[in-house]
């Protein structure tokens, strides 16, 4: 079976990571801040993934992933939960017009 060089996979990881970087800085709408951090982990499993490739077992990796991802999936109901009750609160999901936290 022919292998894919890892320095694509973690070129790709390094692209994904850097765009989910940029939306969390930029952007002010929580959903947004939300997908951009989901992206950030996401290029994290990619890397697992790859680096899995040169583990004898070729499972912590992968083992790794599958927990990131679970744990994703929980903090992203989580996050949902918080970002609607601040809409209801709020009537908005900008970040910056959300000043009472700070009080």
């Amino acid at each position: 079976m022919e292998t894919v060089n890892p320095g694509y996979y973690l070129l790709i990881a390094a692209a994904l990571f850097s765009i989910g970087l940029a939306i969390v800085v930029i952007k002010r709408h929580a959903i947004m801040v939300l997908m951009g951090i989901e992206l950030m982990l996401n290029a994290v499993n990619l890397n697992l993934i790859a680096f899995s490739q040169y583990d004898p077992d070729r499972l912590q990796g992968q083992m790794l992933a599958l927990f990131v991802m679970i744990v994703a999936a929980a903090e992203t109901a989580i996050a949902l939960a918080i970002i609607l009750q601040l809409h209801r609160h709020f009537n908005t999901v900008q970040l910056d017009e959300i000043n009472d936290l700070k009080k």
